[in-house]
């Protein structure tokens, strides 16, 4: 099993890279979340997962232990193959999709294209002790308000005409560092001034 492949990043997409190590050009399939990580750098230490089928070898790379943790669980539940894993962890950060299985947030996967109802309770079922165990005393509770208030951000910044993944991003960002953001017209201000700045 290959457990992380380090080297120079030779071409970048929201959905891909290209890692070459030893000179080997290896195709590795990232989420948003992990772009959003690695998106300045020239060299990476990218952690990977490598799904082996009949017809092919596919390698999944995550900027993150926790992000491939849950890609792992999210492929052993019933149904979800590494497209939807990838999706989910491209819609929500990892800490947000804990969030959402431990409080049973079906609406926060409702969002997530391809997952319906049926989709996400399967998930909860699979995962919410699992995910439980890990994350200790985790606090589920702040995840929803900071979701709702990230969706409505991501919501009206969209409409005055930024583009979706980078105002995405950097409102992750911005609900990391600053945690106690109260409402939604401050962290709509705070990009801006990113943005623009």
């Amino acid at each position: 099993m290959i457990t992380y492949i380090k080297g120079e990043i030779t071409f970048k997409t929201p959905t891909f890279i290209i890692v070459e190590a030893g000179g080997i050009g290896y195709h590795i399939n990232i989420s948003l979340h992990t772009y959003g990580q690695i998106e300045k750098m020239e060299r990476v230490k990218i952690l990977t997962h490598l799904q082996i089928k009949e017809d092919s070898h596919t390698l999944y790379g995550f900027a993150e232990a926790d992000e491939r943790t849950l890609f792992v669980q999210l492929i052993s539940v019933s149904g979800i193959g590494p497209s939807t894993a990838q999706v989910l962890l491209s819609a929500m950060n990892p800490g947000e999709l804990k969030g959402a299985i431990i409080s049973e947030d079906l609406v926060a996967f409702k969002r997530v294209k391809g997952v319906g109802p049926k989709t996400a309770k399967r998930i909860i079922l699979d995962l919410k002790d699992k995910v439980m165990k890990e994350s200790g005393d985790m606090q589920p509770t702040f995840l929803p308000q900071d979701n709702t208030m990230r969706d409505e951000a991501l919501s009206a910044l969209v409409t005055l005409g930024y583009n979706r993944i980078q105002v995405q991003k950097i409102l992750n960002k911005l609900l990391k560092e600053h945690a106690g953001i109260a409402s939604v017209e401050a962290l709509i201000k705070l990009a801006l001034q990113k943005m623009s700045g």
